[in-house]
């Protein structure tokens, strides 16, 4: 299924590692860690963030350090899909790798916090229910989205490795 419909938590621009994952939670366990998460600047979105929410940001998302804490908070909270106009090189492939789906929209600055979206990642749409608009995304290719629907590189291998061996 191509089709993911949530509810937006919007960002600018120069989103870093260390703002979606502070220093001050680094010895917590991921679990411990995840409602702190994004709390330099919202102190609302690890406690309120739910599964099928979409996190949308503007340019440069998760520069800064190779923090591979920052996408596994973020998939510990739930976080299936990441809309945003460009990303880290280190972020984009943590996120690839952890199962989470990271899209390019050179259009997030149209996306308001709260709004409701419908995302085609096959075919590259984003849709606003709440505003009726279309954006155009890259789309997903499939090596990618199958990566990502089989919960990230890690689990990816191992289904790979048992039907080598079956």
């Amino acid at each position: 299924m191509s089709l993911l419909e949530g509810k937006a938590w919007k960002y600018g621009d120069n989103i870093n590692t260390d703002i979606i994952s502070p220093a001050a939670y680094m010895e917590f366990s991921i679990a411990e860690a995840a409602p702190h998460t994004m709390s330099p600047i919202d102190e609302t979105f690890g406690k309120e963030y739910r599964p099928g929410d979409i996190f949308v940001a503007g340019h440069n998302l998760g520069s800064g350090s190779s923090r591979e804490t920052a996408p596994l908070v973020l998939k510990e909270l739930g976080v299936g899909v990441i809309i945003a106009k460009s990303y880290a090189r280190i972020f984009y492939r943590n996120c690839i790798n952890v199962g989470i789906l990271t899209i390019e929209c050179q259009e997030t600055d149209k996306i308001s916090k709260g709004d409701v979206l419908a995302v085609d990642y096959e075919q590259g749409i984003i849709f606003n229910k709440t505003t009726g608009e279309q954006y155009v995304a890259g789309p997903i290719p499939a090596h990618i989205a199958k990566l990502v629907a089989q919960g990230g590189l890690i689990p990816y291998l191992e289904h790979w490795q048992a039907a080598q061996q079956g």
